[in-house]
């Protein structure tokens, strides 16, 4: 049985028919094309599937689509404000290196960004904090922490990746 549900994800509107079963991050991938949010353990551990959900990061791995129904979902495409601009946080993981194979990145670039909405200033061991659920095999952490501290100095206080 298919369950009728809308969608505003990186502020369009989608009207979806889908299983119980389904994940968020199926319909992600699957039915909307957004394959920026990768499924990496599919247990809620890597953090790879990270997305924001009404303000909240959330695992898209382990969260029901049905249970979506009418939420506002930010995915790592609709991160940047143009398909020309990247935003702060994209240009700062780039310039310091905070990407090597790019896995864990979209993951981390949303947590990055759910931690600066509400501490533009973080230090070190806020952002360590607030990126302890993404796992990264490649850099060590070092150029990711540094990226969004860079990240957060260049923000603007008001302003927010489209919703």
């Amino acid at each position: 049985m298919k369950y009728d549900i809308s969608l505003t994800v990186n502020g369009d509107t989608y009207n979806l028919a889908v299983e119980a079963w389904q994940t968020l991050n199926e319909v992600l991938r699957e039915d909307l094309n957004l394959t920026g949010t990768k499924l990496g353990c599919g247990s809620g551990d890597c953090g790879a599937c990270t997305v924001i959900v009404d303000g909240k990061s959330v695992s898209s791995c382990l969260t029901l689509a049905v249970e979506m129904d009418g939420r506002q979902i930010l995915t790592v495409e609709g991160l940047a404000p143009s398909g020309e601009t990247l935003h702060p946080i994209q240009e700062a993981f780039i310039e310091k290196g905070a990407i090597q194979c790019g896995f864990c990145t979209p993951g981390m670039e949303l947590s990055a960004l759910n931690l600066l909405e509400t501490n533009p200033r973080p230090n070190d061991t806020q952002i360590r904090s607030a990126i302890s659920g993404n796992l990264c095999r490649c850099t060590g952490y070092n150029k990711i922490v540094d990226a969004i501290a860079e990240a957060g100095r260049r923000m603007k206080p008001q302003s927010k990746a489209r919703r």
